[in-house]
């Protein structure tokens, strides 16, 4: 199928029905004129519009519950949302794939070129070599293809950027060349590998998982290499509540040592017991030794662990709650997570600069704008960056006007969780 065979699909109402499922019938003309969009710019690009081409998507996405639970092998509750990146690919007969990311550089990799390149971490370059030499080491044909990819899963928003990316370039390839062979977790897998080897930054399968899943997902990483996974299939749409992602500004920049400090002292907890991660460790134990793990690890780190076993038990509340029709009873959960982040896991403002508190500050605004009607808490990581809110649809537009006009002008996406993972649209 040619470019101007893909526009016409397009233009002509036929393609309604896919994108509908991707984006929402409020979002649909917007993003037919996206995509439009998209492939006038590979062709005034690249320079040609013959060949074999096909539009690809993948979601980004939201946590749920289960705030740094994974990296202690805890349980996470996740969803895929309906902002995306895509990509108007072409394949080709050439030694090498060519990427083009709207606003970015190119990234161009030789298909016999594929081992690690040390002055490239921490690049996009470097995630497409590693994305593509981990699906060849395991035995899958790689190819060539020309890509040029718009975005709207903007970075720092803790939607998960890097990984919706990873997840279309392993997708595209799986696709293209690989006989759609490879499956959602070992997608998953490739996408850290090449985050964690190539790119240097140590990271869990979560995002990535959630992303190449699709829809909202119940994970428990208790054996870390094999994930139980149980998709949940509640209509969100039907709900009466919107998901708003607020992002509040905040550099991540000076965050490492934070980040680092939630995982070192839950795992000191479980030191104490002889053991690597907290989900090798009864919270009875915990509990009944509290005062002398304290004298060992310190307070904050006993406060961390009672998180992570919160929100173990959180998860299965809310996932069960779901499973039930029970939305109010799900918001509950969502609530004391939040609650349970500030006051025990303490990742909400970082103590080394406690005049910057942008997510504290946005919760406060959450409080005086919804009161008991909506739930919000920290997103993600935590110390900087956005906060999630389930706001009712009556104060949608009232929320996002009153947090635009303290953190900026777009600050507030509108979200809902998409049925799929990364998929061929067209």
């Amino acid at each position: 199928m040619n470019l101007s065979e893909i526009k016409s699909r397009i233009l002509s109402g036929e393609a309604d029905g896919r994108l509908t499922e991707l984006y929402g019938e409020e979002k649909l003309q917007g993003e037919k004129r996206r995509y439009i969009k998209a492939i006038d710019s590979f062709k005034e690009y690249f320079g040609y519009d013959q060949g074999d081409f096909a539009v690809f998507s993948a979601p980004g996405r939201t946590e749920l519950c289960g705030n740094h639970t994974d990296h202690n092998f805890g349980k996470v509750l996740a969803g895929a949302v309906n902002i995306d990146v895509i990509a108007v690919v072409c394949k080709t007969d050439s030694d090498r794939v060519r990427i083009k990311s709207e606003g970015h550089a190119p990234n161009e990799i030789k298909l016999s070129e594929l081992s690690p390149v040390e002055s490239e971490k921490g690049s996009s370059n470097s995630i497409l070599r590693g994305m593509l030499c981990r699906i060849k080491d395991l035995g899958y044909e790689v190819g060539s293809f020309d890509a040029y990819t718009p975005s709207e899963v903007p970075a720092g928003s803790g939607l998960s950027s890097a990984a919706a990316v990873q997840a279309l370039i392993g997708h595209i390839m799986d696709c293209l060349w690989c006989g759609s062979k490879i499956d959602n977790v070992l997608l998953a897998k490739v996408a850290q590998y090449a985050e964690n080897e190539f790119f240097g930054k140590p990271c869990g399968l979560m995002d990535q998982l959630t992303i190449t899943t699709g829809s909202a997902v119940k994970f428990d990483f208790e054996d870390i290499e094999n994930p139980k996974i149980e998709k949940l299939d509640y209509d969100f749409m039907s709900s009466g509540y919107k998901l708003c992602i607020v992002n509040t500004g905040g550099s991540h920049a000076d965050l490492t040592d934070d980040y680092a400090s939630i995982r070192s002292e839950m795992e000191s907890v479980a030191h104490y017991f002889s053991k690597n991660v907290l989900r090798k460790v009864d919270k009875q134990d915990v509990l009944n030794n509290i005062s002398e793990i304290r004298k060992s690890t310190g307070d904050r780190a006993v406060l961390r662990a009672m998180h992570f076993y919160g929100e173990n038990e959180r998860v299965d509340s809310a996932a069960e709650y779901l499973k039930n029709d029970d939305f109010k009873g799900f918001l509950s959960c969502i609530k004391d997570s939040g609650k349970s982040s500030f006051m025990f896991n303490q990742n909400v403002f970082s103590t080394t600069n406690p005049a910057e508190q942008g997510i504290a500050l946005a919760l406060c605004c959450a409080e005086q704008i919804l009161g008991e009607s909506g739930v919000y808490r920290v997103h993600g990581g935590g110390f900087a960056g956005t906060i999630q809110a389930f706001v009712p649809e009556d104060k949608v537009e009232l929320f996002k006007d009153s947090m635009e006009s303290v953190f900026g002008e777009n600050c507030c996406y509108i979200v809902c969780i998409r049925p799929c993972g990364p998929v061929k649209v067209i």
